[in-house]
């Protein structure tokens, strides 16, 4: 969705509530694609700040399907997700560059919900995910999903240090 901000810019104090739907099925980040399951539609709250300086401020939820980092397992993710950004529309995008300001979203005029939408779910991705927090994970030997099966592979660890001793214990016939 395209907002043109004109008219917002030309009466200093004006307040715009635009109704937003989100339209992104997928979330692409780090070449992976994930599936959107539940979005809620929010109210994107636009205010004139003066001197070509916009307040834009929104809350929107949204549930995504995620993969758990130690199953490999599909899991629901639900993002709580509220932002307040400051523009100044007299920056120009050299200027915003430089100073790593970095609002793909802003095209001009043209402010573009569905990009700001992308960057603060970005933001907030997590860093870990995980289907609850005591998973087991997959069998190092066999890949089976230890939360589901006990897949009966031998997990004892030897420390490498001592595998060689090891080896002498079990070629030695006397010990």
């Amino acid at each position: 969705m395209q907002i043109n901000l004109t008219e917002i810019l030309q009466l200093t104090g004006i307040q715009k509530n635009i109704p937003i739907d989100i339209e992104m099925e997928t979330f692409n980040i780090a070449e992976q694609d994930y599936l959107i399951v539940e979005k809620n539609p929010f109210d994107l709250i636009i205010t004139n700040m003066g001197d070509k300086e916009l307040q834009i401020e929104g809350e929107f939820t949204i549930k995504l399907v995620l993969i758990c980092d130690r199953c490999m397992g599909e899991t629901p993710y639900e993002m709580n997700v509220s932002f307040i950004k400051n523009v100044n529309m007299n920056d120009t995008e050299e200027s915003r560059v430089k100073d790593l300001n970095e609002m793909s979203y802003i095209s001009g005029y043209t402010l573009d919900v569905e990009e700001l939408i992308y960057d603060e779910m970005v933001i907030h991705f997590p860093m870990k995910v995980l289907c609850k927090d005591d998973c087991k994970g997959i069998c190092n030997k066999c890949g089976a999903n230890l939360n589901t099966t006990d897949c009966g592979c031998d997990t004892t660890q030897i420390d490498p240090r001592m595998a060689k001793i090891l080896d002498i214990f079990n070629n030695s016939k006397e010990v």
